[in-house]
C-alpha cells in the first residue's frame, strides 16, 4: 500500500500519500514524513503532499511508523486540513550539486 512511484515532473521516487477514514474514529494515514505535534484535539503531521492538521476530540495516535511513513490516530476526527503548501522537491544531493 506504501508503494514508490516515480514522478515524472521532478525526476523523483515519491511514497504515496493517502488517508482512510472509518466512521470518523478511525484514521490511517501514509505518506507522513514527520509528526509536527499532537495532543488530544489536534495532531499536525508533515506529509509528501504538504502539511497536514487533524482536529477532533479524544484523539490518540495509536501507530507511528516513520521509516513506512505510516500514522494510525484513533478518536473523534471533526477535520482535515491541509496547509496549502507543497513540501519542496529539491532532488538529491548530486542532482543539486550538477545541475
Amino acid at each position: 500500500m506504501n508503494e514508490l512511484r516515480t514522478s515524472e515532473s521532478c525526476g523523483l521516487r515519491l511514497r504515496s500519500h493517502s488517508v482512510h477514514i472509518d466512521d470518523r474514529a478511525f484514521l490511517s494515514v501514509t505518506g507522513v514524513t514527520d509528526v509536527g505535534s499532537f495532543n488530544e484535539s489536534e495532531v499536525t503531521l508533515m506529509t509528501d503532499a504538504g502539511g497536514m492538521t487533524v482536529e477532533g476530540n479524544g484523539l490518540h495516535i495509536t501507530k507511528l511508523d516513520l521509516t513506512d511513513g505510516q500514522v494510525t490516530v484513533e478518536g473523534e476526527i471533526i477535520a482535515i486540513e491541509y496547509d496549502g503548501e507543497l513540501p519542496e522537491r529539491r532532488g538529491s544531493l548530486f542532482s543539486r550539486m550538477f545541475r
